[in-house]
């Protein structure tokens, strides 16, 4: 019999009353493993009226007891970050490897949001006038609504709900209906952590789903990770009904390589950050820039290393690149290959005759692939692929890199290789993106930092998670007093 997946509500797993269901698949084996309940807009009528009853409770408690709290989880999430990382291979198709430095990831922001006694901190000012004084304090929202992808379904929701939580608010989870497992065993960790029950709600289902809560008038807050259409989309939606929103969308990064740059560690660089994680993430490596002569030795080396990369079972430890999430996301990312040819660029390396002993497992292989001489103008370039699909756009200078970088409709994260300190600090100076590294070939900022991009990377003011998350989750109120 299919197992059954459903919701997660008032403490405890609830099947959920909708007959909508969804497939779960097992993306290295192809096979359906679970059905996944999807809410009805009766249902998250519910659930939002549940959690404003538990948000008025929660936000008296002290502070200390919800420091508490996230310090047993964080406790949790080491003691049970192989079964999690178990759970997300199972339904997203990542390395486990992969998997365990998701949980990792997300195990900073909750020692972040830890320190929630410093981050609230607010400022007096004593006699402004005859008599009166003033000071500032920081409030919770109420009950927020947390919209997380497929591509990493324990850390993106890690990325909102400690910094949420420990912030007074009551959170409604809709995580992806892909890969929902690992989701809903974060809220029974947090559950057995002491969170009371009713503050966190985990509701599955799909974007009709998704439309409920974010049109309903008891939310007062959405954040969202996904793509730039729906990222746009949820942040128009959601304002026009007054809510505060953060919505992360879509990226393009690029590597640029200039010609004093290793030419080792910057095409290691290049093909690390392009197909870990199969390609499925929003800082992946996509566009690889040589600059000014060596293209021919880049793509050489970028060539040998692709081949090497080693396609299989993403539970096997020998195991490069794992399946990418679902047949169809498969096929897409497949087609770009086929329209980069026929576009005029040349491909260097077709990832589907590269599967190795993935080969005929079933399950939704794509090996790397690379694509030299694209131009803005093709589909290779111009859309986010979103999987392990690799292409080269050549630049005679930095300047022409520069602005091919700035010019780009995304503005998530880009890279530059040099052993130049003036170009870097150019290049850190002149780029339109929200993170840049410099050497770095995936520069993710830690828990202390916070995450999000420029352009159509990003719809609101504040990024994700670290000191944009509290004061995302927070509303300032200033008090002036006369005694």
């Amino acid at each position: 019999m299919t197992e059954r997946i459903g919701h997660f509500l008032a403490g405890a797993r609830q099947e959920g009353r909708s007959s909508r269901i969804g497939p779960v698949y097992c993306p290295a084996t192809g096979e359906l493993i679970a059905e996944v309940a999807f809410a009805d807009e009766f249902e998250v009528d519910e659930v939002v009226g549940a959690a404003h009853a538990a948000a008025a409770e929660w936000r008296d408690s002290p502070l200390g007891e919800r420091v508490e709290i996230l310090l047993r989880f964080r406790d949790l999430l080491v003691k049970h970050r192989d079964e999690l990382a178990g759970l997300i291979t199972r339904e997203n198709g990542k390395l486990v490897s992969d998997a365990r430095g998701e949980i990792s990831r997300g195990i900073e922001s909750v020692e972040f949001a830890s320190g929630l006694s410093t981050h609230l901190l607010g400022s007096f000012s004593e006699q402004v006038a005859r008599s009166i004084d003033a000071y500032s304090v920081r409030q919770p929202l109420g009950a927020v609504v947390a919209i997380t992808p497929a591509n990493f379904p324990a850390m993106v929701p890690l990325w909102m709900l400690p910094n949420a939580l420990a912030c007074g608010n009551a959170v409604i989870l809709k995580p992806s209906e892909k890969d929902p497992s690992a989701p809903i065993r974060l809220a029974e960790l947090l559950d057995e952590a002491g969170l009371p029950a009713g503050v966190l709600n985990v509701v599955n289902g799909d974007h009709f789903t998704a439309a409920a809560l974010l049109s309903h008038p008891g939310v007062d807050a959405v954040s969202f990770v996904g793509s730039t259409p729906v990222a746009r989309s949820v942040y128009e939606n959601a304002t026009a009904t007054g809510k505060r929103v953060q919505a992360l969308g879509g990226a393009k990064n690029h590597l640029l390589v200039l010609p004093d740059a290793d030419l080792d560690a910057a095409a290691e660089a290049a093909i690390s950050a392009g197909y870990g994680a199969a390609g499925e993430r929003c800082m992946a490596v996509s566009v690889v820039v040589p600059v000014g002569g060596v293209e021919n030795e880049l793509v050489a080396e970028m060539e040998r290393r692709s081949k090497a990369v080693v396609v299989g079972d993403p539970m096997d430890p020998h195991s490069e690149l794992g399946p990418l999430i679902t047949g169809a996301h498969r096929a897409r990312v497949a087609s770009y290959v086929d329209r980069a040819s026929g576009e005029g660029a040349r491909v260097v390396l077709d990832g589907r005759e590269h599967l190795g002993s993935a080969a005929g497992s079933g399950g939704f292989y794509l090996g790397p692939s690379l694509i030299d001489g694209a131009t803005p103008e093709m589909a290779v370039y111009r859309d986010e692929i979103f999987g392990p699909v690799l292409s080269l756009v050549h630049a005679s200078s930095y300047d022409d890199a520069l602005d091919l970088v700035n010019a780009n409709p995304f503005g998530n994260g880009a890279v530059l290789f040099t052993s130049s300190g003036r170009w870097a600090r150019a290049f850190q100076h002149d780029v339109r993106v929200g993170m840049l590294g410099i050497n770095v070939s995936i520069p993710v900022p830690p828990g202390h930092f916070s995450f999000g991009g420029w352009k159509g990377s990003l719809f609101g003011d504040l990024h994700m998670y670290g000191p944009d998350g509290v004061r995302f989750y927070t509303r300032g109120k200033t008090v002036m007093t006369r005694w």
